[in-house]
């Protein structure tokens, strides 16, 4: 396959890291993961999850009693409806016309379906915002890998462009609401623990979903070098360190606060070398290290989805009051204000083209890519496939 840009505006077609040419983009196209609304909805959304993967009924069945027991309903889908008409009011607010089109890889709606409804309306340029901040396999490629699919199926190859706002893990958006939980949870630690040391007594677990540690390696352009964690743990670290920083100016601290990135749900067979330490294996060591009271960040995922709810407020949670620690779980972005306007800005970013020097990012790593680079967040045990918004393969 020769380097090209598949189904992009004139503009990122070039193939250039960052586009700076102005496009006049007819619609946001909101792209979800998608989640099960009812019981009978569980066990085929888990199998669209997992299509390709081999992955035994048995299995499936262990993963569906986390839907279960919230009756089968997945709040994802819920919340992207809330950050859809969060945009919306944001757009309007700010006297934008854009139309917000919302369509998920797994489930309803389809990103197919949002596509039928683009071409219905008469929308040819759309620009595509994933509700997933960092990049790998599963949190970018696969997005754009289902653009390309959804394209496919609905023959509007050649028809609709779809261009995609960059990874946006280090934006102040982003960034921000999590600096907020953070502040704010230490502030709770110290109010509810009289007298506690947050240097000594405090530990922050930044956690984010584990990946293969073969995905992990491959994440992020090959030249970056990024080393065995790839672009993946490099972009959590380096948001994590901002987060600090920042938590330690507002609350005027001088001292070094404890805190690691630690990992979460995975899906993987034991033979598989996944991304660790597990947060529950994390949190059994810290009493040892006279640890009282822990903060829990979600820092890997935008809302409050299935593993947060259940992988951190329940078994994260418990796992702290087994080793009688105190704990407090930050929010997600979810419609934070920062969060819902920062998305519009990156919108913005490619509809104006802005130069890169004027575009914000709270890291050294940034501003990221506008267009991945060739081979960029491999899946080696699918091989690449086509996919939109960056250079192929």
């Amino acid at each position: 396959m020769t380097d090209a840009v598949l189904g992009a505006t004139d503009a990122a077609a070039s193939g250039e890291p960052h586009i700076t040419e102005p496009v006049a983009y007819d619609a946001i196209l909101l792209a979800g993961f998608g989640g099960p609304e009812g019981q009978d909805d569980v066990i085929p959304f888990l199998r669209n999850v997992t299509r390709g993967r081999g992955i035994p009924e048995e299995r499936l069945e262990e993963v569906a009693h986390h839907y279960r027991h919230f009756g089968g309903v997945s709040p994802i889908n819920d919340q992207n409806r809330q950050l859809k008409a969060a945009l919306e009011a944001e757009l309007a607010a700010r006297g934008i016309d854009l139309p917000v089109l919302w369509g998920n890889r797994n489930w309803d709606p389809y990103l197919r379906d949002a596509l039928v409804e683009a071409d219905k309306r008469g929308y040819t340029k759309l620009i595509a915002i994933a509700t997933s901040a960092y990049s790998s396999y599963s949190s970018c490629r696969q997005y754009r890998e289902d653009f390309a699919l959804a394209l496919d199926e609905t023959s509007l190859f050649g028809h609709i462009a779809i261009d995609k706002v960059r990874q946006f893990f280090d934006h102040p958006g982003f960034v921000t609401p999590f600096i907020d939980g953070v502040r704010d949870g230490l502030t709770q630690i110290q109010r509810d623990n009289a007298g506690i040391d947050l240097f000594s007594e405090v530990e922050i677990l930044f956690s984010t979903h584990s990946i293969p540690s073969t995905d992990a390696a491959r994440s992020g352009p090959a030249e970056r070098g990024f080393g065995e964690g790839g672009a993946y743990a490099a972009q959590h670290n380096a948001v994590a360190e901002v987060v600090i920083e920042s938590v330690k100016r507002e609350l005027a601290l001088e001292g070094e606060l404890a805190w690691q990135l630690v990992y979460q749900s995975r899906s993987g067979p034991p033979s598989m070398p996944w991304l660790e330490p597990d947060i529950n294996d994390a949190i059994a060591e810290l009493p040892a290290r006279g640890i009282r009271a822990v903060v829990i960040v979600p820092l890997g995922f935008v809302s409050d989805h299935m593993e947060v709810l259940w992988d951190l407020d329940n078994e994260a949670t418990e796992s702290a009051e087994e080793n009688k620690l105190y704990s407090v779980r930050v929010p997600t972005p979810g419609t934070h204000a920062a969060y819902v306007s920062g998305l519009i800005d990156l919108v913005l970013e490619r509809r104006d083209g802005v130069p890169v020097a004027d575009r914000p990012a709270m890291t050294e790593l940034g501003p990221w890519y506008d267009v991945c680079r060739p081979g960029c967040c491999e899946n080696v045990r699918s091989g690449f496939k086509p996919a939109l918004a960056g250079l192929q393969p």
